[in-house]
């Protein structure tokens, strides 16, 4: 695979061996960080399940005292970060196996389960699987609109999609049930690509995972405060829409903000791994921000990391990301970064944009990144 990438003065070439230098050198920096690996990791990640279950008891707590607007909407802030800090520096890594070579019960991929109506083993699956895996592959990676948005030029546009701003609306406050629902695949159920019997045990699953959530949130939680049922309720509520509303808008800003490029089947066939290293960080953006900032987005501010190193530990992005932008700037690919209103905004002008029919809107222009196969060249991405 031969890559060009636009520049002021024209295609900077990227030869196969180049592409595999690239791979080799990622390989090398993921191999000096797990040989690294040890007790501050295992400190970091024990101190942020400490701090969320502080967060919660506090913020359950503070319920007792709802009827207090100032008390109640502190309970909210408490909660809504806990579950937040649950969801993704502590859920979304610990699932992905991060913690898996300490051998401890407690941050294991294969037993840890989330504050989230989603079933972990199908967050597993469609996402540590099929997104990572697939990434930006149309057809394959089905986070690209998760089956409900047109998000990218590649998707064919038909008068659905003239709703596209109401449906990421939707999307954005009921994440966590979109997050539940993704794996059923219902889009092909609808086209007839799959079948209503293939969805029984998923179903099963899901309607025992958010069983137990909707108990825990809004009765048990909301009935303990007694005559505040309906003050716990809300705050319940309104601390899981504080969560969907962030975790939302972390993601898309990782995903889909200009300049994130798409693939098809054919440009990513028989991938080596320097060209599959060459897609995650095409297909990713980071968001610049502080350390606390960095905590709460799970580093997933630092989505191009994560995609490179989905199983390295979260923490450790921050002291990675220098050399992979180094890496960018010295074979000319784009290293997709800025401040989090910069990428929400594009990722919302995108939404707008593409509800529209591609005759009356301008199109974005082409990325300066080109895949030769067979001495064919076809370019890659929106």
């Amino acid at each position: 695979m031969t890559i060009l990438t636009e520049t002021a003065d024209g295609p900077v070439i990227l030869t196969p061996d180049q592409v595999e230098e690239l791979g080799k050198a990622l390989d090398d920096l993921r191999a000096r960080v797990v040989a690294d690996l040890g007790e501050r990791d295992r400190e970091y990640i024990y101190k942020i399940i400490k701090t969320q279950r502080g967060l919660e008891v506090a913020g359950r707590g503070l319920m007792y005292l709802g009827f207090l607007p100032p008390f109640w909407l502190a309970g909210v802030a408490a909660l809504g970060a806990s579950k937040i800090l649950d969801n993704m520096e502590i859920g979304h890594n610990v699932m992905h196996g991060q913690y898996d070579w300490m051998r401890e019960r407690g941050v294991n991929s294969r037993e840890f389960d989330w504050d989230t109506v989603c079933p972990a083993d199908q967050w597993k699956h469609s996402h540590n699987y099929m997104h990572h895996t697939y990434t930006n592959i149309h057809d394959m990676d089905r986070d690209i609109g998760y089956g409900i948005l047109r998000i990218d030029e590649g998707q064919k546009w038909n008068p659905y999609y003239l709703g596209n701003p109401v449906y990421a609306f939707l999307l954005m406050v009921l994440f966590e049930w979109g997050v539940m629902v993704h794996d059923l695949e219902a889009d092909n159920i609808i086209k007839g690509k799959r079948k209503w019997s293939d969805l029984k045990p998923l179903l099963k699953g899901q309607f025992k995972k958010a069983g137990r959530q909707v108990l825990k949130d809004y009765v048990v939680f909301p009935a303990l405060t007694g005559p505040l049922f309906l003050h716990t309720l809300a705050g319940n509520a309104a601390a899981n829409l504080v969560r969907n509303l962030w975790t939302f808008s972390i993601i898309f800003c990782g995903h889909f903000p200009a300049g994130v490029q798409t693939f098809t089947k054919e440009e990513t066939a028989e991938e080596t791994r320097g060209e599959w290293y060459v897609r995650q960080m095409l297909g990713s953006a980071n968001i610049n921000g502080s350390r606390l900032f960095h905590i709460m987005s799970g580093n997933l501010s630092h989505q191009i990391e994560h995609h490179l190193f989905p199983d390295i530990p979260a923490n450790r992005y921050p002291e990675m990301a220098p050399e992979v932008k180094a890496l960018c700037e010295k074979y000319g690919l784009p290293y997709n970064t800025g401040r989090f209103s910069k990428q929400i905004g594009s990722v919302w002008v995108k939404i707008f944009q593409l509800a529209l029919p591609d005759n009356i809107i301008k199109r974005a222009p082409k990325p300066g990144v080109i895949v030769m196969r067979n001495r064919k060249a076809t370019e890659v991405g929106v």
